[in-house]
């Protein structure tokens, strides 16, 4: 339908007015509609187009279909240094000069990560005006990789954990944002700026956070591609941290092969996140020779039974996801799995001791520009605010704020029996006992209707057990619900973003179910 549209366009002005006010102001920019990073780099070795020409032109989709048409609303801040980064990009291209592959290629990171161009918020407004002195160092990497940080992605506020009940996608900053495919759906989150932005071709590539879900849930939502590494593969330096133990960056794309392009430049041992000590000898500068198109030949595969039974339209997908699967030499073999009870409720626990205590200490990384110092002042604020409480509470703040330091027995105690749980008697012990390279399960429902009364209404899951674990998960989609995109999750121990990556690939290319949204106002 969408290359139908795109060709009606070409008939002329008259049949052009028929169609929507939306997709005639992006009519320029369809070249830019599922372009994979592969192809803006032919682009510009041909010199097809130029890397200034291709960021203006993702600039002027974000005005058409995020700020205006559809109004998305996924895009917090526009980088107003964009097209005098592309032009000096543009320059050292004609000098021979490339810095790689992502060299050129227009990236929207999410707004918790650092950039010392454009405010850092979190989404939230005691924050909207707040520039870091620095970039956080995955920014770093992207703009020395030669990447054009076009934007800043819209976010549940404070990534989700805020609230006891709230509204993926919404933020005070920005409002809600919107799912692509159907509007009055939602996005997702907390990285659902992102989600959105990578899936309407906003960006060539977008990057995410997750704690628990948080890439993964809002690629599922999107028809992405997203990888959640092993904590510690990437670095959590400058970006608003809700737990030193969950929490990871990651690559949201359009495609596999883009998704592991985008990874390759952000690995690094860095000095100021102790984690990353452990990814070295373990992270890779370039995962592109695990796409290999019979990737799945021999694999052992183990489906987590216990992730299904709770939306009948998903349960359908995932039994011909394991047929395909099987089509290409992989064995699927059926566990029964769930992680110890309590598990849930000691991650719980320890996200509440680090936030507290990484909150804190980033308002102290911004010195005397830090709005506010700890989790008091920032309740204080938000009574006062005409915005944060208007639909949702801070209650994760309160019930953060009362607990105590990380040296506490109930924090310690927790952590170990967590992560005992989800990696020694979870994910190591499945793959071990069954001799499987990944486990998969669905990776949630169809996106749900956005509401801002009642809150997310959640029906199922399945990232928490590498969330808690810290080890890597990899979603790609397996399909439609009706109108709607769901996903199907691949998990690995740790360190094993590769054998993920080889897997995905070879699902992806054999089934292909990525399409690109049409903005449907309602389903």
């Amino acid at each position: 339908m969408k290359k139908i549209k795109i060709h009606v366009w070409a008939l002329g002005a008259m049949i052009a007015a028929c169609q929507p006010a939306t997709q005639n102001a992006k009519d320029d920019t369809a070249y830019l509609e599922e372009i994979t990073i592969a192809q803006l780099q032919e682009g510009y070795r041909a010199q097809t187009f130029t890397i200034e020409q291709v960021t203006a032109d993702y600039l002027k989709r974000i005005e058409a279909l995020d700020k205006n048409g559809p109004a998305l609303n996924s895009v917090i801040h526009v980088n107003a240094r964009a097209l005098d980064v592309a032009r000096q990009l543009d320059v050292e291209l004609k000098e021979g000069k490339s810095r790689g592959p992502m060299h050129g290629i227009p990236v929207i990171v999410k707004d918790n990560l650092n950039t010392n161009d454009m405010p850092t918020t979190a989404g939230a407004t005691v924050l909207r005006n707040s520039i870091p002195p620095t970039d956080s160092y995955l920014v770093k990497k992207l703009r020395e990789a030669g990447a054009v940080i076009i934007g800043k992605a819209n976010l549940s506020e404070w990534a989700n954990f805020r609230a006891d009940m709230s509204s993926s996608g919404w933020s005070g900053v920005l409002g809600q944002t919107k799912n692509p495919y159907v509007l009055d759906r939602n996005p997702c989150g907390s990285s659902s700026g992102s989600g959105v932005a990578a899936s309407a071709s906003l960006c060539a590539i977008a990057l995410g956070t997750e704690t628990n879900g948080s890439i993964v849930c809002p690629s599922n939502a999107n028809g992405l591609v997203g990888l959640k590494p092993t904590v510690g593969l990437l670095s959590r330096a400058g970006i608003i941290p809700i737990s030193e133990t969950q929490d990871t960056a990651g690559p949201m794309g359009r495609t596999v092969t883009d998704v592991a392009i985008c990874l390759g430049v952000l690995t690094g041992v860095d000095s100021n996140d102790a984690k990353t000590q452990a990814s070295a000898g373990n992270a890779l500068t370039d995962y592109t020779s695990f796409l290999k198109a019979d990737g799945l030949r021999g694999k052992r595969i183990g489906l987590l039974k216990n992730n299904l039974g709770y939306h009948a339209g998903v349960d359908t997908l995932m039994k011909k996801a394991v047929v395909d699967l099987k089509a290409q030499g992989a064995e699927v073999i059926e566990i029964d799995f769930s992680l110890e009870r309590g598990t849930n409720g000691y991650s719980f626990t320890v996200l509440l001791y680090e936030f507290k205590d990484g909150l804190t200490k980033y308002f102290a990384s911004l010195g005397d520009r830090a709005p506010v110092k700890d989790l008091a002042e920032l309740m204080a604020f938000n009574q006062k605010d005409s915005i944060e409480l208007r639909y949702f509470d801070q209650q994760l703040v309160k019930m953060a704020h009362a607990k105590g330091t990380l040296q506490d027995k109930e924090y310690t105690e927790a952590l170990a029996a967590m992560l005992k749980a989800a990696r020694e008697n979870g994910i190591d012990k499945l793959l071990a006992d069954h001799q499987l390279d990944v486990l998969m399960a669905p990776t949630g429902s169809p996106a749900w209707k956005t509401d801002l009364i009642n809150g997310d209404h959640f029906i199922g899951g399945s990232s928490s057990l590498a969330a808690i674990a810290g080890y890597p998960s990899i979603t790609v989609p397996m399909g439609f619900v009706d109108a709607l995109p769901v996903g199907v999750s691949f998990t690995a121990g740790a360190w094993q973003e590769g054998k993920l990556l080889e897997v995905a690939y070879g699902y992806e290319q054999a089934t292909r179910h990525r399409k690109a949204p049409t903005f449907i106002p309602s389903r």
